[in-house]
């Protein structure tokens, strides 16, 4: 398959509502889409970097300047561009995972596409619908969280995730559990803790909690591992898992039980499928991580939130959790779950005059330039 081009779309989305972190507050995306245009089909891959690097090393204008510079050059140079080509392709550049991953996920769909093969069904999906649980941000107040929180269940999500930080641990967690009940409920802390608050972290234990996502530092494993063992609540790994090798070494430590799977922080579909094996064959149970994606980004999800290790609801949330409009058609919760996409591909295309009203800047890259 050879790329005639590739375009970097930028689009402004603003949030239903300001979704606040250990590591800060949004309440609008600045998102990155790759266009892979090929003659027979096109594909699309949205990169999840946020605006500043907050979450990682990688942000927005970060990622548009190395693919513009060095990655889309080193595709389109190939004779031949598929999902078994690009990878190698990429990986003499350092780092950059998130914009990595959008465009080998743009080439990838386009592969598809022009294969009439439905990106679940390559990947090995063996669910045509994915539970969803749904991820809480930091509120002002406990009446605000519980509003929120109930406002969720009320939608049909089978799971809560909350995030917390020092200050906003205990006693939100306590709320939660005593308002609703025998709930599947679990925190995510984005790496707000040092290992000196294991007894602090302790304390939550008590909730019976699905598990503590992320307490430490990302390159804090004998951390996670030491503080594994001081908790019953099992500790989840997000940050940390970079690679299937990273997700390997992670477990044989004893850093975590359980492990977040974010397509675009492991570089592409491919490399989360390989993560989602290495925790098969360990034993290790899976879920599916959000970065407050478009449907563009949620449709490629779902397609890998439906194979079997993926054991537990992810953040794969419908549209209306975080945009009034996507630019997509919007995936609409069912009972708790949502549909896998069957359609070639990721299954989804941008809705032209939507797309249209929220652009704020193309730039195109032909083929033929390294």
């Amino acid at each position: 398959m050879k790329i005639t081009g590739i375009e970097l779309r930028r689009v402004a989305m603003p949030l239903v509502a300001p979704f606040r972190t250990s590591f800060g507050t949004e309440t609008s995306r600045d998102i990155l889409l790759v266009r892979a245009v090929t003659p027979d089909a096109e594909g699309w891959g949205e990169c999840v970097a946020m605006s500043d690097p907050l979450y990682s090393a990688e942000y927005v204008d970060g990622a548009a300047d190395v693919l513009a510079r060095f990655l889309i050059p080193a595709v389109t140079a190939l004779d031949r561009a598929d999902a078994s080509t690009v990878g190698a392709a990429l990986g003499r550049f350092k780092g950059h995972p998130m914009a990595k991953a959008a465009l080998e996920t743009a080439v990838l769909d386009a592969e598809l596409r022009a294969a009439g093969l439905p990106l679940a069904r390559f990947l090995g999906a063996t669910r045509d619908r994915v539970a969803c649980g749904v991820s809480v941000g930091i509120m002002d107040s406990i009446p605000q969280l519980l509003e929120a929180v109930e406002g969720y269940l009320a939608e049909g999500y089978l799971r809560i995730k909350l995030k917390i930080e020092p200050g906003w641990d205990v006693e939100p967690v306590r709320a939660v559990r005593e308002r609703f009940g025998d709930i599947l409920l679990q925190v995510d802390a984005n790496t707000a803790y040092s290992l000196a608050d294991a007894p602090h972290l302790a304390v939550l234990d008590a909730f019976g909690l699905l598990l503590i996502e992320q307490p430490l530092a990302e390159d804090d494993l004998r951390g996670h591992a030491e503080l594994a063992r001081l908790l019953r609540t099992p500790v989840c790994l997000d940050e940390s898992i970079t690679s299937a090798r990273a997700a390997a070494d992670a477990i044989a430590l004893g850093a975590c039980r359980i492990v977040n799977i974010k397509p675009g922080r492991v570089g592409g579909y491919l490399e989360a499928r390989r993560v989602h094996d290495v925790c098969a064959a360990h034993g290790v149970p899976v879920w599916c991580g959000g970065m407050l994606e478009t449907g563009l980004g949620r449709a490629a999800n779902l397609a890998l939130a439906a194979l079997p290790g993926f054991v537990f609801p992810g953040d794969t949330s419908a549209s209306a959790r975080y945009y009034r409009q996507d630019i997509t058609p919007p995936f609409v919760l069912s009972e708790g779950h949502l549909p896998v996409p069957a359609g070639p591909g990721i299954g989804v295309e941008p809705v032209a005059d939507v797309l249209a009203a929220v652009t704020t800047n193309t730039q195109w890259l032909a083929a033929g330039r390294e």
